[in-house]
């Protein structure tokens, strides 16, 4: 072995071998996990309540939205059964109109032996005095 002049050290010959390089940041992260050892980390042990908390956070979320989707398909059956239910309204409201028209009572309880009357209404006035004279006069004979 021959010794440098500067340093005054022997001369090592590497005879082929490299030094080993520092591994950066990313590329040691992405082999301890692929070697499996990341999940054994420290690191990771310590944030397993988190990882529990984002997954809890998750199933909460995607059953907020198969509810709001179920109540979202029932109002709209709701709705499509109103208007169903508006229109038999308004079909059954009409055929009420139409068969208490005086015309058609009259054809349907002739068959009864009823008739229309042909003399028109007329009122009847009476006073209050006139009305209790007559009660008062009811009684008495009684």
């Amino acid at each position: 072995m021959e010794e440098t002049e500067k340093t005054g050290m022997p001369e090592i010959e590497t005879g082929g071998v490299r030094p080993v390089k520092k591994q950066n940041r990313v590329s040691r992260s992405v082999h301890d996990f692929l070697e499996g050892n990341y999940l054994s980390t420290g690191k990771v042990i310590s944030n397993i309540p988190f990882v529990l908390y984002v997954a809890i956070l998750a199933i909460v979320y995607i059953g907020n939205t198969y509810y709001s989707e179920k109540t979202f398909k029932d109002i709209e059956k709701t709705k499509s059964e109103l208007k169903e239910l508006r229109f038999q309204y308004l079909t059954t409201k009409s055929n009420l109109m139409f068969f208490s028209k005086q015309s058609e009572v009259g054809g349907r309880v002739e068959k009864y032996g009823l008739k229309l009357s042909t003399v028109p209404p007329y009122r009847i006035f009476y006073s209050h005095d006139a009305l209790k004279k007559d009660i008062d006069s009811n009684t008495v004979t009684q």
